[in-house]
């Protein structure tokens, strides 16, 4: 197991690479101590794991045998990300046009400079994608609750019930290729930055445009989704800007 990194967040971590490399497949049975003990954990872990992972539709529950994988296919995987990016860009677009108030803008100031600070060295520990996790989700929350439109919430609690359609539902390859993923992470730090920018220049189509490509960040490790067919999708391109 990771040293740095909380048992819990390692274990889910993992099962979501394993499922979206078809590593574990559709149907196949997770057995709690079996997994445990190839993850380096406890049964604890394992099982706080699958509950959660249940919620994002990547396994299901076996009655008293545990739980199998829900291998979902592409086309699910892709249908529910856009989706994401079009409640997530509303959410944007409504705050360019509206504009920040000084109190949300040194929030999403604060928020940004904790992303900042992970990826000024160069490189991630396993510390910091604990660090990533918990920015990453403050930041999309923040989008959403400060869009002042109470359906977006709820239509996007609903969506993230699907595979691979959260913001905090990330698969990464990061045991094997460490590099392409702080890469990949960085960038999508960086579309956080530009869609700031873009809100607070009253750009109301550029945030929303940023904010829908940027669905796609939970889905750009190509090696990760190599099993389903994903991963071939770009995270677009935007100025760093602070």
């Amino acid at each position: 197991m990771n040293k740095g990194m909380k048992p819990g967040q390692h274990v889910i971590v993992s099962l979501r690479r394993m499922i979206a490399s078809g590593e574990l497949q559709d149907g196949e049975r997770i057995a709690e101590i079996p997994t445990a003990e190839a993850l380096g954990v406890s049964r604890m872990p394992v099982r706080t794991a699958l509950r959660a992972l249940e919620q994002e539709g990547l396994v299901a529950k076996l009655g008293s045998r545990g739980y199998a994988v829900r291998g979902p296919s592409a086309v699910e995987v892709e249908a529910a990300v856009e989706v994401r990016g079009v409640l997530e860009g509303l959410a944007a677009r409504r705050l360019a046009l509206r504009g920040l108030s000084q109190r949300e803008e040194r929030a999403f100031e604060q928020c940004l400079a904790s992303g900042d600070a992970l990826f000024a060295k160069g490189y991630l520990s396993d510390e910091d994608l604990e660090g990533f996790h918990a920015y990453n989700l403050a930041f999309h929350e923040q989008l959403v609750r400060a869009s002042g439109n109470g359906a977006i919430e709820v239509a996007l609690a609903r969506n993230n019930l699907l595979p691979f359609a959260s913001a905090a539902a990330l698969a990464l390859d990061w045991e094997d290729d460490r590099e392409a993923e702080f890469e990949h992470l960085r960038k999508a730090h960086v579309q956080h930055r530009a869609v700031l920018a873009a809100i607070l220049a009253g750009d109301a189509d550029l945030a929303e445009t940023i904010m829908r490509s940027h669905a796609h960040a939970a889905t750009g490790s190509a090696r990760v989704f190599e099993g389903l067919g994903l991963g071939t999708a770009t995270i677009a391109p935007a100025k760093e800007s602070r």
